[in-house]
């Protein structure tokens, strides 16, 4: 029997195929979906990795095997299965694994509205009802319910047509696009959402691949949009968008081919957001820059920060009708959008924003790129809890300092904050740190990792 515990985390389920699990598991858990959510229908999608299309079918028979209506939309990236999520208002199971290499595939589900599926919202109940049909053999489907059906449908139009209605781009100037989508899902969906807009494209990597013959499709890796860069400085175009394996996340160079963090196209798209909905909410989680929180009041928005992750940053964005919540991981999360995340919908923001003024895009961006960060730097340690209280203990006492645990340690200072938090699934810890220069940003980041690896 497959060890569950292996590959159902925190928020979806994720594995080596078919080491850690195949098609038969897929069709269990496409079962367990239907009985935990009590779904008559559901819609179902997959990237380009090889195993996607087998495992997704197996789901599939899973699910109208326990009497569900099943709409399969194909290839498509998991921004699109949140649309069809939502636009349908059927619960959703999209089949990737992201940024993982090609042996990995996985399961992120959501109910109806695209409503995230997470260890406390029904994933714990689907992984019991998975572990004991495993042991004691498929599930009966319940007495009276016919056998669900199995159909085709392709939304990537209406997906394309509903985020134009979101951002307006007719009347911006041509702008000069590298797109890098990594042989992920960007290259199925780039050319439908660009179509018919004032853009000339140019694409690099748009062959469907989960081989990922180029580099891996994680453009939150420096080493991954290179080639993007050289491209962009090569041809002198306006801007370069890079997008991970299933497309939910967008990466942006600037026309010098340098990286924009994510924390700065947080701030844009918040302030163009505000501008739409004066007075609103917007979420940040807590590694975001302290611009991000600066931008939101001078727009007369309100801030809100939370914890790292999708789950919280959607439950947050429910509870306080926010109109834009963004992470430091370039996942970005619209109102408009059922409160999913979609990198298409950011980078449509940010074209429209560059074209929709004379200046290059890095002028642009310097007024939301207001500090010094050092970007996400992970220490592997046998102690995380040891090693993180150390780094208490050294800064607890430190006058004009101030100490949160909300999500790992936050440590903020009147020039510089820090945040060390443990990774969930491997040992290791992981540190952020940003100030108002360099000089003091790498002073600190030096000092707690003397600590953190002594």
């Amino acid at each position: 029997m497959a060890d569950l515990s292996e590959i159902v985390k925190a928020y979806d389920v994720r594995g080596v195929v078919p080491d850690q699990w195949d098609e038969s598991l897929a069709e269990l858990f496409g079962a367990a979906f239907v009985r935990v959510t009590e779904a008559s229908a559901i819609v179902v999608g997959h990237d380009m990795r090889p195993s996607s299309p087998g495992l997704s079918h197996a789901f599939g028979r899973g699910a109208a095997g326990q009497g569900a209506d099943v709409t399969g939309i194909g290839l498509c990236s998991t921004d699109q299965l949140y649309f069809a999520s939502g636009q349908l208002d059927l619960p959703g199971a999209m089949f990737t694994a992201s940024h993982n290499p090609a042996q990995y595939n996985g399961i992120k589900m959501c109910r109806a509205g695209a409503l995230p599926v997470g260890q406390d919202s029904g994933l714990a109940g689907i992984r019991e009802l998975v572990e004991r049909w495993s042991e004691s053999g498929a599930p009966q489907r319940p007495d009276g319910v016919p056998e669900g059906t199995i159909g085709e449908r392709d939304v990537l139009s209406d997906y394309a047509e509903h985020l134009r209605t979101l951002v307006d781009l007719t009347s911006i100037r041509p702008l000069s696009v590298v797109v890098d989508a990594g042989n992920g899902m960007g290259g199925h969906t780039v050319p439908t959402v660009f179509d018919g807009l004032p853009l000339q494209l140019d694409a690099m990597y748009f062959e469907l691949d989960g081989t990922f013959p180029n580099h891996e499709a994680n453009p939150l890796d420096p080493k991954n949009i290179v080639d993007l860069q050289q491209r962009v400085r090569e041809t002198g175009a306006d801007i370069g968008l890079a997008f991970d394996g299933d497309a939910d996340r967008c990466f942006v160079v600037d026309e010098k081919g340098d990286p924009v963090p994510p924390s700065a196209i947080t701030a844009l798209v918040a302030a163009r957001e505000l501008a739409k909905s004066p007075g609103s909410t917007v979420i940040h989680n807590l590694i975001t820059s302290w611009s991000v929180p600066e931008v939101v009041r001078e727009q007369g928005g309100t801030p809100v920060r939370t914890r790292v992750g999708h789950s919280f940053i959607k439950a947050e964005m429910a509870r306080t009708g926010a109109i834009f919540g963004g992470e430091h991981s370039a996942h970005y999360y619209f109102r408009d959008f059922w409160n999913a995340d979609t990198g298409m919908l950011a980078a449509l923001h940010v074209l429209a924003a560059l074209g929709g003024q004379q200046g290059p895009l890095s002028e642009l961006v310097a007024e939301y790129n207001r500090y010094a960060a050092s970007g996400e730097i992970n220490s592997r340690v046998d102690d995380q809890a040891g090693r993180a209280a150390a780094v208490r203990a050294a800064y607890e006492d430190r006058e004009g300092v101030e100490l949160d645990e909300l999500d790992g340690l936050t440590v903020t200072a009147a020039d510089w904050w820090f945040n060390l938090r443990a990774s969930n699934t491997e040992p290791l810890l992981r540190l952020n740190v940003e100030a108002r220069d360099r000089e003091t940003a790498d002073a600190v980041r030096d000092e707690v990792l003397a600590i953190v690896r002594a």
